[in-house]
């Protein structure tokens, strides 16, 4: 299958993987879990000293295995993520629980250098290797009724010890409109940097909406159900007014406790220059159309 989407970003514009393993320690208390970030423009941050081993590897939100920066890099290895099965659901004509080896098996897998950018106003630029989601749409058959595609996150109490506690509504839970994961940029991600994503970043397989707020690239899916009806989100049940069911990169739209007219470039400490925050990410040209005529003041 040929390659069907090309961007400007190139391996010179990633963010250094120590720097990207890293990025939650300059979180705190950050509360909206699954975010990834960009550098604004593909413009990369220089002169960014790496951070430790030890930094690289214990700062993670992954809730499920506690609220810590370094509960997820001391617990997400109790995930079982061999064998891993996808459940395809709801309006769909090949209904089924669909083996991750057999769904690579299909699928064509590419690398994808994208911006992210975090609804906490911090970014990057990430290499994903993965594959795009419409092709395992189709492998399950879409329904012509169907509107939404709801995703859901494991949900094993016996290996995720921080559903014991109820930080959010388990399991974690997001949506796209169909249009949105038809899209091409919508990927279903499996690597980082040539390697398989770790357990505390969603092994084996997640989400990636890269003109999204972060926390809608959902982690470690198992079930993805297509619907006429648009699908509950896990941080937009905990918090409304804070996270949308769009949650679209808007520098003309605020969380209510911060600006997100600008953000921080990861890698540069606490104190570095911010830069302005792209609309949609970067990623106008290809995906403004989708919601022409929205008020995206309102649809946020």
């Amino acid at each position: 299958m040929a390659r069907r989407w090309t961007g400007s970003l190139k391996d010179r514009d990633v963010t250094d993987e120590s720097l990207w393993l890293s990025r939650r320690q300059l979180m705190g208390g950050a509360a909206a879990g699954l975010a990834l970030t960009t550098l604004p423009g593909g413009a990369r941050a220089q002169g960014l000293e790496p951070n430790r081993w030890e930094e690289i590897t214990s700062y993670n939100n992954y809730y499920e295995f506690g609220t810590g920066k370094e509960d997820p890099k001391a617990y997400a290895d109790a995930l079982t993520t061999k064998p891993w099965t996808v459940t395809m659901a709801g309006m769909v004509d090949r209904p089924g629980d669909y083996a991750f080896e057999d769904i690579m098996a299909k699928m064509t897998v590419e690398e994808r250098i994208y911006r992210f950018r975090c609804v906490e106003a911090w970014s990057m630029v990430v290499p994903w290797n993965g594959f795009e989601l419409a092709d395992l749409l189709d492998l399950a058959g879409v329904q012509s009724g169907a509107k939404y595609v709801a995703f859901e996150t494991a949900y094993r109490p016996d290996e995720m010890r921080g559903v014991a506690y109820p930080v959010l509504d388990w399991p974690y839970v997001e949506g796209l409109r169909l249009d949105e994961a038809m899209h091409p940029l919508t990927i279903m991600a499996t690597g980082i940097y040539g390697r398989d994503i770790p357990n505390q970043n969603g092994a084996p397989l997640r989400l990636v909406v890269p003109w999204k707020y972060g926390f809608k690239s959902i982690k470690s899916v198992v079930r993805i159900t297509l619907t006429d009806t648009e699908p509950p989100t896990s941080w937009n049940k905990a918090n409304a007014r804070e996270y949308g069911f769009y949650s679209n990169v808007n520098p003309e739209v605020d969380h209510p406790r911060w600006s997100q007219a600008t953000e921080r470039p990861i890698g540069g400490g606490f104190f570095a220059k911010r830069e302005s925050t792209l609309m949609f990410n970067g990623y106008a040209d290809e995906v403004a159309s989708l919601y022409a005529g929205m008020d995206l003041s309102k649809f946020f």
